[in-house]
């Protein structure tokens, strides 16, 4: 099993198929590289090495108790970029992922990086008041398991025309969800809650697609999506009809034709 060392001796489960110019793909927040295994076989089939990794505390990854921050997180993207060097790359990123990319670009700079997507991200922030924040939290540290029964449906779209996700990949997916370190959910649900990414995500220069569903409850298309594309310095932004949070399942050909393009542009 590929794993890489982390600069606090933390290893990160990582996959790494097919050859050609480096796509990398982050994960969601309480997922592993899973996610992304329709995305990785699609680019590896066209011609780019596809990589994604289990951000610790999820999916193989260890689970240290600590560096759960975002710039841990980002010095841990670094770690991978730079172990494996790799240049010219395409970030990926869903949900709290995106915000991972962002910090990673103001941190480490874009010298590997040459263009960028955001995918369900929530990136610039999310709007959520004091009090919501504190009973989420509380919920996840002592009902974590009901949290996602509530909210599994929510984050799939059940419902909305077209947006049907094998039951399969449901299950997949819900054990994903169960299987994080609880630790890690609170504290990576915390950071993600607090974070602004609005000023570095303005001075990023890289070309970047921003790409969300309409019925995205998680990360609202207004204030996420729609911000992020007028925030952005060359940016485009797709918005995905009836999607939700989980739309690299409900909308998987889309995603992958408009990774590939999007990916393509930069011959």
């Amino acid at each position: 099993m590929p794993s890489l060392s982390t600069r606090d001796g933390s290893a990160l489960f990582y996959r790494d198929w097919g050859r050609g110019r480096p796509v990398v793909f982050v994960h969601s927040m309480l997922m592993s590289s899973d996610m992304w295994q329709q995305q990785l076989l699609w680019m590896a089939d066209h011609g780019y090495r596809a990589i994604a990794y289990d951000r610790r505390g999820h999916g193989r990854s260890d689970d240290p108790g600590t560096g759960y921050d975002f710039d841990t997180l980002a010095d841990d993207l670094a770690t991978l970029l730079d172990t494996l060097g790799l240049t010219e790359v395409t970030l990926v990123g869903h949900s709290m992922g995106g915000g991972e990319v962002v910090r990673y670009l103001s941190r480490h700079g874009a010298r590997r990086v040459a263009r960028v997507a955001l995918v369900a991200s929530t990136v610039p922030r999310l709007h959520v008041d004091a009090d919501s924040r504190a009973a989420l939290l509380t919920r996840l540290r002592s009902d974590y398991g009901r949290w996602v029964a509530d909210n599994a449906g929510l984050s799939f779209g059940d419902g909305l025309p077209g947006a049907a996700i094998a039951e399969l990949d449901r299950e997949r997916t819900v054990r994903d969800w169960l299987g994080v370190s609880q630790y890690a959910a609170v504290a990576c649900t915390a950071a993600n809650l607090a974070a602004d990414f609005s000023a570095e995500l303005s001075a990023i220069e890289a070309p970047m697609l921003i790409v969300h569903g309409d019925h995205d409850a998680f990360a609202p298309v207004e204030t996420c999506g729609r911000r992020s594309a007028r925030l952005a310095r060359n940016g485009t932004l797709l918005v995905y009809r009836n999607a939700a949070h989980m739309l690299q399942l409900s909308h998987r050909d889309r995603l992958n034709n408009d990774l590939l393009a999007f990916v393509r542009a930069a011959r």
